[in-house]
């Protein structure tokens, strides 16, 4: 089991980065123009450039992913990378192009739904280029920062009708959810959805320190980002070809950066309760 929590996160960044990359290799853009144009980028061609720069260095941080499974000395020049291409996005949060200016802007959410998620990846990177010199329940709390972040502010947007609206076609083709919408209203549906990841946070959180909790709230918060992946088999609009993701696609395939979190913080109380 510690061999698993310990080589399954590298491969779930392997996996996420190499989709992502086809994607942009085949002319997808996820969420690379808005970022840029934080930057001062607007030039068509340049931003091509961009794209498939990203394209390569994405290539680079899956295979490194990949090498990470079986060479040690591969965690930290992958720990490095994963940690630089995190902050260019996460910076183009400080303009406003992400926020929803009707909604009030900061901390109403739009685009940048998108870029929140490299919360996850900064953090997995810091948790491998530190982990000897921090302790377990420091790098608990590291990686539940990213889970706990996203779920509070996407979670805090499903009581908004733009968001209500926004998650109507992954929900009313998912298996796993569509019968939210024979009950209930499309608003009481995301309402229901918000109250589950707020409620799972806090389970979590808490589980942390109550050990009667910790499993109820990692499964909770698992099952969050485990059934966004089925929407890659279930919304029609996250795949442009076989094998290449839609920018919806792109999306939804970074929560596995979020898993990858939530099997490290599995792994560090194991490693705590042996104590």
């Amino acid at each position: 089991m510690s061999f698993l929590l310990r080589k399954l996160p590298f491969a779930l960044v392997a996996i996420a980065f190499a989709l992502i990359a086809v994607a942009l290799f085949s002319g997808q853009w996820g969420g690379i123009k808005r970022v840029f144009e934080f930057y001062g980028v607007t030039n068509e061609e340049v931003l091509s450039s961009i794209r498939l720069l990203t394209a390569i260095i994405f290539s680079v941080a899956a295979i490194l992913g990949a090498l990470a499974l079986r060479f040690e000395r591969a965690v930290k020049p992958l720990a490095i990378l994963l940690i630089l291409i995190s902050l260019v996005p996460l910076l183009s949060l400080l303009g406003s192009g992400h926020w929803i200016d009707s909604l009030g802007g900061f901390p109403a959410i739009g685009s940048g739904q998108g870029i929140i998620k490299y919360f996850a990846l900064l953090t997995l990177g810091v948790t491998w280029l530190y982990r000897d010199s921090l302790s377990p329940l420091k790098l608990i709390w590291l990686n539940y920062f990213p889970v706990g972040l996203v779920l509070l502010w996407i979670g805090g947007m499903k009581f908004t009708a733009l968001e209500a609206e926004g998650i109507e076609g992954l929900v009313s083709t998912s298996p796993l959810m569509s019968w939210l919408y024979s009950v209930f209203s499309v608003q009481m549906a995301s309402n229901l959805i918000g109250i589950y990841d707020l409620i799972a946070l806090a389970i979590l959180a808490l589980g942390i320190y109550i050990r009667q909790l910790f499993w109820p709230g990692l499964l909770l918060c698992a099952a969050v980002f485990i059934t966004t992946q089925t929407f890659l088999y279930s919304y029609p609009g996250s795949w442009v070809a076989p094998w290449q993701l839609s920018s919806s696609g792109i999306f939804i395939i970074k929560d596995l950066w979020f898993i990858a979190n939530l099997v490290l913080i599995l792994g560090f109380r194991n490693s705590m309760e042996k104590y």
